[in-house]
Order: structure tokens, then C-alpha cells, then sequence
């Protein structure tokens, strides 16, 4: 059975170190489901470059990476459909549901994975399966933002909301990490180049469906918010649902427009940094693993800081200062990264493209969370911010590797300011959520 989180006066009443450290713990939890969830997705692009092969036969290794390339960016674009289902389980059943419910079907992606049978057996079938088992992550993950991220938010005292919601980031971040230090570890010290290619990819797929049933555990047992038990006593027949999400378009519009460029600059240096650093800036795949791991440490170790840094000033300031700095030096700093003179000065411009994305990444969860109402919260951050990130963050690679096998190869580099710049534009329009939350507003309600 679950905890019923009490109300805020009574609880602090009764017993504050108790109640305090029972909020930190469910924050901590549900972060590390999060990072559960992320490092299962994320595996598929860590070992793509092995077993791409098994599912893709080509002679060119560009034609292979954008046929793998292509099945991430699908399971992208079934993150909306996740990002309602869920978002509804979260809104009408409650956020520690949402949580089990996605974590579960990441668990059955990942060990259809593990377990696909290769091109060279069952011919078209093999990429066919691939691509369902992806779908069913990306159906996963597009309900796992939504709900992780208006569970954190609401579980999060006001003064310090940007600093615990930055943890949602951290962990994705850390899923990411995770995934790449597995495939180090068997790199470096279990198998060989063609151990992996064979048969060694399939182990990290295995690791994820374990550890997402050790995060299902953990999470049956989280507190449902506070802020999701007051409105489902005060609105119940009222909570979740698409029609609901319709009668809020300018959130909708503003969750779109101000992740558009975010995502699109967070899957450049995370997701296609590896494919890059291989094939253009010609690392071996031991750097470039290595690269990869040290970047993406350093940027989870700015995400509570900008976090911090949010409650003090606000979260407009981060972000205006992600989207000016974006669509001034993205070229630059791309540029730069394609001429670099190996793995340390390429860790070092990695490091800082980091110091300007993670003015949107440490914040945009919260950013949104902040926006809606309880009653559609879980939705109203889910299905347009999974739109978003279907369209501009599932294509990065495909379309940066279509922009290099046509030759120019500078012209994602353009492509991707200009999707910033157009971030900016909403970030200049909108209102700093900090100031006008709807979570601190329906917290004073009540």
C-alpha cells in the first residue's frame, strides 16, 4: 500500500523532520525510476553503432546509422500517444499509477529487444520486431515525462521547486550516463569489438528490464501528492482527458514553443554527440565513449545548480539566457567541434555547448509543471511537450546525418539555431512561471 501524503499544515505540525524527510525520499525515488526509464531508452542509441548491423545489412555505415537512426526517431513519435494515455492515468488515477504503469512497459521494450532475433534469421521480421519493441519504450517514455515531472514538481516545497525538479534532468541525464558506462565496462574489460557486435549488445537491454522491475517496486510504494489529493476531493468528475487538455491552447502552444529549441540542442550533444564525435570528428569508439560519459557527467552536475539558481532569480532569466547564447555560438561552438584536435578539446567545447543548454534543461520540467492545473497537469506537461520532442528532438540525428551524407554537413549546424531562435521568441512573450505558478496558487487555494 501506498503512503497518502497529509495535508501540508497538519503534516508540518506533527511532525516536520519526519514529513520532510519523507518528501525528500519520494523525490529521490521517483528520480531514480526516472533514471531507470531514461537509461533503458537510451541504451539503444549507446550500442547502436554495434548492432546495427544485426538488423540493417548495408556496406555504408552512414546508410546503416540512419536506418537505426530512423526507428529512434519512431519511437519518438508515439511519445505523444504516451504522453496522453498516461497523462490521463495520472490526472484521473493518480501520479504514483502513472509511474508503475510506465516502468512497466519499458521493462516489456527492453527485453524484446534483448531477445530480437537478428536479419540474418528471420530476414525483414528482425527490424520489424526492433521497431515495435521501441514503440512500446517510446509509448513508455512519453508518459514517464509527463508524469515524473509533475510528480516532482508537486511533491516540492515552493522556496527550493526549481532545485528539486532539476533532479527530473539529473536522472535523465543519469540514464544516459548509465548506459554509457556499461557499454565502457564492456568495451574495456568483457568483450571485444566483435563479442559486441555478435551478441554482447543484447546485455545492457537485459540489465534494463531488471532494473525497471526493482524501479516498479520502488515506486509502488511512493506517496501520492498533495496537490493531485485536494483536487481529486474537490474535482473529481473533472480530472485528465483530452478535452480537458483542449481548454488550455496557449499552454499547450507555450510548452511547445519554449521546448522546441531546448530539446533539439539537448539531443545534439547527447544522442548524436556520439555518432559525431566517430564519424566527423574521427575519435575512435573509445574516446568517443569516453568523451561522451565525461560531458555528460559534467552536465548533470550543472542541472541543481541552474536549478538552485532558478529559485533565486527566476526561470526566465535561464532560459532567455539558453536561447540568446544558443543562437549566437551553436555554429561557432559545432564548427569548432568538427576541427577538434582530439578528445580533450573536444570534452572541453562538449563542456561549453553544457554551460548554455542547462539553462533549459535544469528548469524546463518545473517550467511547465507550473502552467497548468492540477487537474491536467500530468497531461498538459506530457502530450505537448512529447509533440515537441517528436518532431524537433527525435530527428536530430536522422536529420543531421541526412545534412552529412548530402555534403553539407554545416547546415544542421543552421538548422538547429534557427529552431532555437524561435524558442527565444516564446521565452521574450511568456511569464515567468516562478512568480505566477499554478501550483503555489491552487496551494494558497486550499
Amino acid at each position: 500500500m501506498s503512503a497518502i501524503y497529509p495535508p501540508a499544515s497538519a503534516a508540518v505540525a506533527a511532525a516536520p523532520d519526519r514529513i520532510e524527510f519523507s518528501r525528500l525520499k519520494a523525490i529521490l525515488v521517483g528520480s531514480l525510476g526516472n533514471l531507470v526509464e531514461w537509461y533503458d531508452f537510451y541504451c539503444y542509441a549507446a550500442f547502436s553503432l554495434y548492432f546495427s548491423s544485426s538488423f540493417f545489412p548495408s556496406s555504408d555505415p552512414v546508410a546503416q546509422s540512419m536506418s537505426t537512426a530512423a526507428i529512434f526517431a519512431l519511437g519518438f513519435f508515439i511519445r505523444p500517444v504516451g504522453g496522453l494515455l498516461f497523462g490521463y492515468i495520472g490526472d484521473r488515477h493518480g501520479r504514483r499509477l502513472a509511474l508503475m504503469a510506465s516502468v512497466l512497459l519499458m521493462c516489456g521494450g527492453s527485453l524484446l529487444i534483448a531477445c530480437s532475433p537478428t536479419y540474418a534469421a528471420v530476414g525483414v521480421w528482425a527490424p520489424a520486431i526492433l521497431l515495435f519493441a521501441r514503440l512500446l519504450q517510446g509509448l513508455s517514455l512519453g508518459g514517464e515525462y509527463g508524469s515524473s515531472a509533475t510528480y516532482l514538481s508537486e511533491m516540492a516545497t515552493s522556496k527550493h521547486r526549481g532545485f528539486y525538479a532539476s533532479f527530473q534532468y539529473v536522472t535523465l541525464i543519469g540514464g544516459q550516463l548509465t548506459a554509457l558506462v556499461v557499454l565502457l565496462v564492456l568495451q574495456n574489460f568483457v568483450l571485444d569489438a566483435a563479442q559486441l557486435k555478435a551478441w554482447g549488445w543484447r546485455i545492457p537491454f537485459f540489465i534494463g528490464a531488471l532494473l525497471a522491475i526493482v524501479a516498479l517496486v520502488m515506486r509502488s510504494d511512493l506517496p501520492e501528492t498533495q496537490a493531485f489529493q485536494a483536487e481529486k476531493k474537490r474535482n473529481k468528475d473533472r480530472m485528465g482527458g483530452f478535452k480537458l487538455l483542449l481548454q488550455h491552447p496557449r499552454e499547450c502552444l507555450i510548452v511547445i514553443g519554449l521546448t522546441m529549441g531546448g530539446t533539439l540542442a539537448f539531443y545534439v550533444y547527447t544522442t548524436y554527440m556520439q555518432k559525431f564525435l566517430k564519424l566527423s570528428v574521427g575519435l575512435t569508439d573509445a574516446q568517443t565513449t569516453a568523451v561522451s560519459a565525461a560531458s555528460l557527467v559534467f552536465a548533470a552536475l550543472l542541472q541543481p545548480i541552474y536549478g538552485a539558481l532558478s529559485d533565486r532569480i527566476g526561470r526566465k532569466p535561464l532560459l532567455l539566457g539558453f536561447a540568446v547564447l544558443g543562437t549566437i555560438f551553436t555554429v561557432p561552438l559545432l564548427t569548432a567541434l568538427r576541427h577538434a584536435q582530439g578528445p580533450y578539446e573536444a570534452f572541453g567545447l562538449i563542456a561549453c555547448a553544457w554551460l548554455i543548454v542547462s539553462g533549459y534543461t535544469s528548469i524546463n520540467a518545473v517550467v511547465k509543471a507550473e502552467l497548468f492545473p492540477a487537474s491536467i497537469r500530468a497531461t498538459g506537461v506530457g502530450v505537448p511537450y512529447a509533440i515537441a520532442v517528436s518532431v524537433f528532438g527525435g530527428t536530430a540525428e536522422y536529420i543531421a546525418l541526412w545534412f552529412k551524407q548530402q555534403g553539407m554537413e554545416s547546415g544542421f549546424y543552421w538548422y538547429a539555431t534557427a529552431v532555437i531562435a524561435c524558442s527565444l521568441l516564446v521565452y521574450l512573450l511568456m511569464r515567468d512561471t516562478r512568480q505566477h505558478s499554478r501550483i503555489d496558487a491552487e496551494a494558497a487555494h486550499h
